[in-house]
């Protein structure tokens, strides 16, 4: 167990790969804290590092985090606060190497410890765990992954808190892993700092629940809320804090300095992101009860949590599977008043002749009128003859044809001239066509999974 007090301030700073890039600054400067995590990586995120790498070898990982680190660690060094992130994708010793440049030059080398996981990332082992009988079946369908072997792009298991422990244990600064489960990033530090035994469920529990509210950065701290939220500082605002106490209750606060707010309200939006059963909130670690949370006012921008329960961790890690599921392309063109909508239909209308003119056939051709009710579909109601403007938006996807996705894209320009009149918005060219990139769940049992810790000293 670690020396420092009972109180573990564990700090979000990224709620995602693209999330405001300094919020992690403003965590560090703005107050005291023992910890800053950062979450880089959803699904998508992976196949995305995955072509990167696939293009360069020394790729493949979130590059913000590189010239991030470079502005904050010496700071860090300096305060005793440690760094914890799945910034690394599929390709952590990389992006090790790459925070050993910059805390080189920082004028760190041989001051701080970076660590660096892997063992996540099952792509090059998919071959050997089929063979081996596994068949990673997808857990929605129940579909064997063999079915879509030849256009997987990347495959990663969620791991859960023991090699960032043992990272910490080590004295690592810095830890960079891949794909761990995001609310690992926040309880390991909690199993750590107070000695948390590995079948403590309860307070493990406690310690995945504080993850969940800390993995999407502000939308604990009023970002996103849909609750008064005319009445929130968004330019400067606050990520959360949990401060953590060995009895497993713990609080979500922010820097008293900075925007935001943290409340009832604010935290249990956050706490329902993403929830699917929640008798069971499943990790590597522990199941979490989410039916047991307590939530109370404690102070202003200070939530107490506590009851919260938990159960023993099953047997299997979850497998992230990304592979090419098609092409697709999407085009836009904006018409405005008189008669926006009218004329935006028959753009839609237009287009669909031209492709069937062409005898091109897609899996699917999507249209959206934005500013005609398309974000709310039927809910919008009646709609009235005189709308300003109006977006047309037309896609199409093919699961295999990229040479007819392709065609498609030209005939979008052609509406300026040979469409209905005052057509707009087109500025940026015709679209771009993009693959699909599908999900697939799945599951594998523990001991398939063998990570790595690597601790060293910047050079």
């Amino acid at each position: 167990m670690s020396a420092r007090a009972e109180c573990a301030r564990i700090a979000a700073g990224q709620g995602f790969w693209g999330d405001w890039l300094e919020a992690p600054v403003l965590q560090v400067e703005a107050g005291p804290i023992d910890y800053l995590v950062m979450d880089y990586l959803a699904e998508v995120t992976m196949s995305i590092l995955q072509k990167q790498r696939n293009r360069d070898a020394s790729q493949g990982y979130a590059r913000d985090f590189v010239p991030l680190i470079g502005r904050i660690l010496g700071t860090c060094i300096d305060r005793g606060i440690r760094v914890i992130a799945n910034a690394g994708g599929v390709n952590p010793l990389s992006c090790r190497d790459a925070v050993f440049d910059v805390a080189a030059a920082a004028g760190l080398a041989g001051r701080a410890r970076v660590g660096v996981i892997t063992g996540d990332d099952l792509l090059e082992r998919i071959d050997e765990l089929l063979a081996a009988g596994i068949e990673l079946r997808n857990m929605e369908t129940g579909e064997p992954l063999e079915s879509v072997r030849g256009r997987i792009r990347s495959a990663n298991a969620y791991i859960g808190a023991a090699p960032i422990i043992e990272a910490l244990k080590d004295g690592a600064d810095v830890v960079i892993a891949g794909r761990t489960t995001d609310t690992a990033l926040t309880y390991a530090p909690m199993m750590f700092e107070h000695g948390w035994a590995p079948d403590d469920w309860d307070k493990l529990a406690a310690g995945v629940v504080a993850g969940h509210i800390n993995e999407c950065g502000a939308q604990a701290t009023g970002g996103n809320t849909g609750v008064d939220w005319r009445a929130i500082d968004y330019s400067e605002i606050g990520y959360p804090i949990i401060e953590s106490f060995a009895d497993g209750e713990f609080v979500v606060t922010k820097h008293d300095k900075l925007g935001g707010r943290v409340t009832v309200a604010t935290v249990a939006e956050q706490l329902l992101y993403e929830m699917g059963d929640p008798s069971e909130y499943i990790t590597p670690d522990c199941v979490a009860d989410f039916r047991t949370i307590q939530l109370e006012q404690e102070a202003p921008d200070r939530v107490r949590v506590h009851g919260v329960r938990g159960s023993s961790a099953t047997d299997q890690l979850k497998v992230s599977v990304s592979y090419l599921a098609g092409y697709k392309a999407l085009g836009r063109m904006a018409y405005s008043w008189p008669d926006a909508l009218e004329k935006a239909r028959a753009a839609d209308r237009t287009i669909r002749g031209r492709i069937e003119r062409m005898d091109l056939r897609f899996d699917e051709i999507h249209t959206e009128y934005f500013g005609a009710g398309a974000c709310h579909g039927p809910l919008a109601g009646p709609l009235g003859d005189d709308l300003p403007e109006v977006e047309l938006r037309i896609g199409v996807k093919h699961s295999n044809d990229r040479a007819a996705v392709e065609r498609f894209t030209r005939e979008i320009a052609g509406l300026i001239l040979a469409g209905p009149p005052t057509a707009t918005g087109f500025g940026g060219g015709r679209p771009r066509v993009q693959e699909m990139v599908a999900y697939w769940p799945a599951l594998i049992p523990k001991f398939q999974v063998q990570t790595r810790v690597e601790v060293e000293v910047v050079p």
